[in-house]
């Protein structure tokens, strides 16, 4: 099971295994870690799951499509080719090492 490593914007880290075939943020839900919100639940339709990639990770994770690099325009204080939305990125075995970081909040 890839472990997934989630980071708080305050330095908090929680390493979670999560199984093959759900989403980086069914994982954090799952797991009570905190700063992600899911507010729509993984439909693509807010911006409450909003990360930054590691650097070590941006080129490992498949390319966000247009509906969500739309959605990422309401993220808070989106980077570009960092933000992702963690309900659109499947967890896959290639995922095993994932690090994410949170940002300072949601909106």
């Amino acid at each position: 099971m890839p472990k997934i490593t989630y980071i708080e914007h305050n330095g908090t880290e929680h390493v979670v295994d999560v199984p093959v075939g759900l989403t980086v943020m069914e994982g954090a839900r799952d797991n009570n870690v905190p700063g992600i919100e899911a507010d729509c639940g993984g439909a693509c339709a807010c911006s409450t799951c909003h990360v930054y990639l590691h650097p070590d990770w941006i080129e490992k994770v498949p390319a966000a499509d247009p509906m969500e690099e739309d959605m990422l325009d309401f993220a808070y204080e989106p980077e570009p080719g960092r933000s992702r939305l963690t309900c659109q990125i499947k967890v896959t075995d290639d995922l095993d090492g994932l690090v994410v970081q949170m940002p300072e909040k949601q909106i």
